[in-house]
């Protein structure tokens, strides 16, 4: 299915690497945003076409955390719990998150609109506490920001709160 649909843009990846295996992760990340994860068919292919044997796919996809080995709801939603995030109230937030969805780490919502994942570091160390949705980082978080957050995804499709390296986040009061 992948060889097919996106025969151009694999020949190209292909192309950028003198080693085919190399270009692993790239198909991985392809895959994965095809299907929203990295399916067995997915790896399989993926085997193929970098002439690897369809565990040594596995090994790597299984390795990294980025790559969801199941489907996911709609907005993946994962949460810090680092030493950092921790020390400005992660534990707390990640608590209430899961009252608030209904779910633990690693489980979808029953209208498949969210999966929380509570995650170690997300590189935002100074701005915690954080998490991911999808790609989008939210950071000095409350209980409060991150309802505004879900009610807004769930209505929107997106959210006007995000925050980043080159956007001012919102204002915070500890």
């Amino acid at each position: 299915m992948l060889a097919e649909k996106y025969q151009d843009h694999i020949a190209d990846l292909l192309a950028r690497y003198p080693v085919k295996r190399s270009a692993l992760l790239p198909l991985l990340n392809l895959a994965q945003k095809e299907e929203g994860y990295v399916s067995e068919s997915a790896m399989k292919e993926i085997a193929e076409i970098l002439d690897l044997t369809p565990p040594q796919v596995y090994e790597t996809a299984t390795f990294y955390t980025m790559f969801n080995m199941n489907p996911i709801g709609k907005f993946h939603v994962q949460i810090c719990k680092s030493l950092m995030c921790g020390l400005v109230g992660s534990d707390p937030l990640i608590q209430w998150v899961q009252q608030r969805l209904g779910v633990g780490p690693g489980q979808t919502t029953s209208d498949r609109l969210f999966t929380l994942s509570v995650v170690e570091c997300l590189g935002s160390c100074g701005t915690g506490p954080m998490m991911q949705v999808n790609d989008d980082y939210y950071e000095r978080l409350s209980e409060e920001r991150v309802g505004r957050i879900f009610d807004e995804l769930k209505e929107t499709g997106n959210s006007s709160l995000k925050s980043g390296p080159f956007m001012v986040p919102e204002p915070i009061s500890r």
